[in-house]
């Protein structure tokens, strides 16, 4: 693809803005010196894109570099290949296993070859600047910093953090969702989703069990934070004197509207991505099992469905429509998706408001609406066909009195 798109980081403006706030000197240059090369880096991101090619194709061959505190990529030491031994050095086997595990993810769960749908090349970059409080997919290759070990550590140490970036190159070959506003948003939401997918996947945890956090491991043991980011609970990721308080909603009506700048994170998108993540997380939770089985193929297929401008609503309608292509018209799945859109704020379009209601009752708003006895079953039914037709005659009600 050739549209210029921002670098990706895992670490949002936000969070180093809070840094440079720091009465400790050291924090401050360490956030400070992120935010610059972070800049340097869009502007040089920015060029590359007006070349056409792509890596070569090896079935997603993974190749780690030792950039050895460098900012140059093409200077970085070879550390390790599929036919190399392990090293030891711990960070260079983490983003090899991250890498792997991340492709492995996509070919057995989702049948897509790497990256790209074509095999293409997996190449991480490791100890990359001093103190680089940041790790990031430019387009081409995955890059990490070691953290200033003060607020951040190792972030290869992060499986959630590496399968993140390395899905905004999935989105990249895939809708290409613009990188502000909601379409940002978006992109920032499949990261995080597949990002815990691949984290629960490794693991094989179920819906129910997985912690649906984003980047636990990249704090340092000092720091009071859960992770960068929760799907289960956007808001509540952290609350500390050196971050502030998580600023992500979980519902529309606490949108959060900000510059399409890099220091208003392209309109929030690290920020209003919290609301189709907690969207997944409902829609995951109340199918329940592995959520990325259902879940993770409806959020998938509804991904390639997409294009570049793609907005929440758009997005919402997709994963309802593919519900229903999946699985079948009012099947679990599809309820499923239609409750959680509406926990978020978000209607369906085509679904009048009385049955969206009905039908969301009916999915239950505490997880579940997984297999039930006969009897149960045939009594929620019934209710939820109940609702349905005692809205249905509200609205005919409303419509007469409005002639």
């Amino acid at each position: 693809m050739t549209t210029a798109r921002p670098v990706n980081c895992i670490i949002p403006p936000h969070l180093l803005d809070n840094l440079l706030k720091s009465d400790d000197s050291e924090i401050r240059k360490a956030a400070l010196d992120t935010m610059l090369t972070t800049t340097r880096l869009r502007g040089e991101r920015a060029i590359r894109a007006s070349f056409t090619g792509a890596a070569a194709p090896g079935h997603g061959r993974r190749t780690v570099f030792d950039c050895r505190q460098g900012r140059i990529l093409p200077t970085a030491a070879l550390a390790r290949t599929e036919e190399g031994t392990a090293p030891q050095d711990t960070s260079v086997n983490h983003a090899f296993d991250g890498l792997g595990l991340t492709r492995d993810f996509y070919q057995q769960a989702l049948q897509r070859d790497s990256v790209d749908g074509m095999g293409m090349r997996l190449d991480g970059y490791v100890h990359y600047d001093q103190n680089y409080n940041n790790a990031f997919w430019d387009g081409r290759q995955m890059v990490f910093g070691d953290g200033d070990g003060r607020m951040f550590t190792d972030f290869t140490a992060a499986i959630d953090v590496i399968a993140h970036e390395l899905t905004h190159g999935v989105t990249e070959y895939t809708a290409g969702l613009a990188y502000h506003h909601q379409s940002g948003a978006l992109n920032e939401s499949i990261s995080d989703v597949f990002g815990s997918l691949v984290k629960q996947w490794s693991a094989h945890q179920s819906a129910e069990t997985a912690d649906w956090l984003i980047g636990a491991e990249v704090f340092t043991p000092g720091i009071d934070a859960d992770a960068l980011r929760s799907l289960k609970a956007p808001g509540e990721a952290y609350d500390n004197p050196q971050f502030g308080k998580d600023p992500q909603p979980g519902h529309m009506s606490r949108y959060v509207n900000l510059p399409n700048t890099e220091r208003g994170d392209y309109g929030g998108v690290h920020i209003n991505s919290g609301i189709p993540n907690k969207a997944f997380y409902l829609t995951a939770t109340r199918i329940g099992g592995f959520a990325w089985q259902a879940p993770g193929l409806i959020w998938f297929e509804s991904l390639k469905a997409s294009s570049i401008q793609t907005q929440f609503q758009d997005f919402a309608d997709t994963t309802y429509q593919k519900a229903e292509e999946l699985y079948g018209a009012n099947s679990t799945e599809q309820l499923a998706v239609l409750a959680a859109w509406h926990d978020v704020g978000i209607q369906i379009s085509g679904v009048p408001t009385a049955i969206a209601r009905a039908r969301t009752l009916a999915a239950g708003h505490n997880g579940g609406v997984g297999p039930e006895d006969g009897l149960a079953a045939l009594s929620k039914q019934i209710g939820a066909l109940s609702a349905q037709v005692k809205g249905l005659a509200e609205d005919v009600t409303a419509l007469k009195s409005n002639r």
